[in-house]
């Protein structure tokens, strides 16, 4: 048996990397005593253990997939590639924390700490292969991201954002777990293996309340992923936070949540027609509704960190689509378009947090004529909004197109039509904010501090993919198509 732990142990490796580097980054933090000093090498150390857990997660992606620890876990090249994103956006957005105002200078290395917790619990959930599992990585997901909404604690915006999601989050999580009682109940395991096992003979009485119980359960993902109805804390709590945390709150809880609501869509509702016509009608609802909501309220924004709120919902609903067809195309095109949205998101909260450095707001007003101000940065904003966008030639192109073409296939022609209208919608808000960089009257010749060479370094690096992978984006399609779910 302990033998057999170690031997478990040696393919959770990235994930014990993680865990001990929130141990460490404790002991240093408290070792501390001048509130300015030392932060760097933590910063430093804390982005080199995360490199070191990239290394590991890159190894795993050539492992054969495995269930351990009693089949809670899984570990297959679809968790291990959802992964890799969270931890590349978790490096990102600490980098982004160290060299940001937003972040109280005695608080950087705790913004670390509660980062990499966060991360940890989004691993367990892209990884996770029963219903305790998957709650737990929800809740150690969720707790932590409470502290980081409020980080702000001067400023009534913040505690007010962390307040909010705390409401949300536990109201969320209980009705989630009142729904996994349910289903425990009615199919006598937690283990996805043996629920699924039930399905097949299920009906009646016991079929309807299977799937009421799976909405109730979706209501604690749908919230971490931000999909309608549960959005409403979004907008807030991003305004409120940070422009690190809520860079941080775009990529890791909504990959992690996007990677369990795949999972589980694709192992429980495969095997029961009833459930599967009900599972796919639900996600084209919630899709569409997401998609519209997010991209109509972004159009009247005046604040770019809410617009890119309501922006990164618009986003998430285009990715449900990729669920409803239900086959492995649909799960190559999600993975290539998270790891295209974490690079985007990345530049765009990167440039407006030095913008809001300087100027002490997000408003659209601080983005007028940043083409005469910082020319490099401008095109490279403007470039990166033309690709959440979706126009060629950048990467998001791809990324929607790749989206379009598997509910296409699926002759989902009425959603189709839903998706290019919000593009259209999408595309007028994004053209505005890059007409406002360009076109803008700027307010004098003063430079933005922010970007500095080693920030102007990241973005430009950020950049690279942005715009070759919209071009050379066949291999990163082909890792993408590799990384499958292991279901048996």
């Amino acid at each position: 048996m302990i033998q057999q732990l170690f031997g478990f142990l040696s393919y959770y490796i990235p994930e014990i990397i993680c865990v001990v580097l929130m141990t460490t980054l404790l002991v240093a933090e408290s070792a501390v005593k001048d509130e300015h000093a030392s932060r760097g090498k933590i910063i430093g150390y804390a982005l080199g253990m995360l490199a070191l857990c990239l290394f590991f997660l890159i190894q795993n992606m050539s492992e054969a997939p495995i269930y351990i620890f009693h089949n809670a876990i899984t570990i297959d090249p679809f968790s291990t590639l959802i992964k890799i994103i969270m931890v590349l956006g978790t490096m990102g957005t600490i980098f982004l924390s160290y060299s940001s105002k937003d972040i109280y200078s005695n608080l950087k290395s705790e913004f670390a700490i509660m980062a990499v917790g966060v991360l940890t619990g989004g691993m367990l959930l892209a990884s996770a292969n029963n219903m305790l599992t998957l709650y737990l990585g929800i809740e150690t997901l969720s707790i932590l991201s409470y502290v980081m909404s409020s980080f702000k604690r001067d400023e009534s915006t913040s505690t007010e954002a962390g307040l909010k999601y705390v409401l949300y989050g536990g109201l969320s999580a209980g009705v989630a777990l009142y729904g996994i009682s349910h289903l425990y109940g009615i199919l006598g395991s937690i283990q996805f293996v043996e629920m699924v096992a039930k399905l097949p003979g299920l009906e009646g009485t016991n079929l309807v309340l299977v799937m009421i119980s799976f909405i109730l359960f979706f209501v604690g993902l749908g919230y971490k992923i931000s999909v309608f109805p549960f959005h409403m804390w979004t907008p807030d709590v991003y305004q409120g936070a940070p422009i690190p945390v809520t860079a941080f709150f775009a990529i890791i809880p909504k990959m992690a949540g996007l990677a369990a609501l795949v999972r589980v869509s694709f192992i429980f509702f495969t095997s029961n027609a009833a459930l599967n016509v009900s599972w796919v009608g639900l996600m084209l609802v919630i899709s569409a509704m997401t998609m519209t909501v997010g991209n109509v309220t972004a159009i009247g924004q005046t604040s770019v960190k809410r617009l890119l709120a309501f922006s990164s919902i618009g986003h998430v609903g285009l990715m449900i689509l990729g669920i409803v067809t239900l086959n492995d195309e649909g799960v190559r095109a999600i993975l290539f378009y998270g790891i295209v949205y974490m690079f985007m998101t990345l530049i765009a909260f990167y440039i407006t947090s030095h913008l809001s450095d300087m100027y002490g707001t997000d408003s659209y007003d601080v983005f007028k004529g940043l083409i005469y101000k910082h020319p490099t940065m401008a095109i490279i904003m403007a470039a990166v909004l033309f690709s959440l966008a979706g126009m060629p030639p950048f990467s998001g192109f791809v990324a929607k197109f790749n989206i379009f073409a598997v509910i296409i296939e699926k002759k989902l022609y009425g959603i189709a039509i839903v998706a290019a209208i919000n593009s259209v919608i999408a595309l007028y808000y994004y053209v505005k904010l890059a007409k406002t960089i360009i076109l803008g009257q700027a307010d004098g010749e003063v430079k933005v501090a922010g970007f500095t060479p080693a920030n102007q370094a990241v973005i430009i690096a950020l950049f690279i993919p942005v715009l070759f992978l919209g071009i050379f984006w066949e291999k990163v399609m082909t890792i993408s198509g590799n990384a499958v779910l292991f279901i048996k």
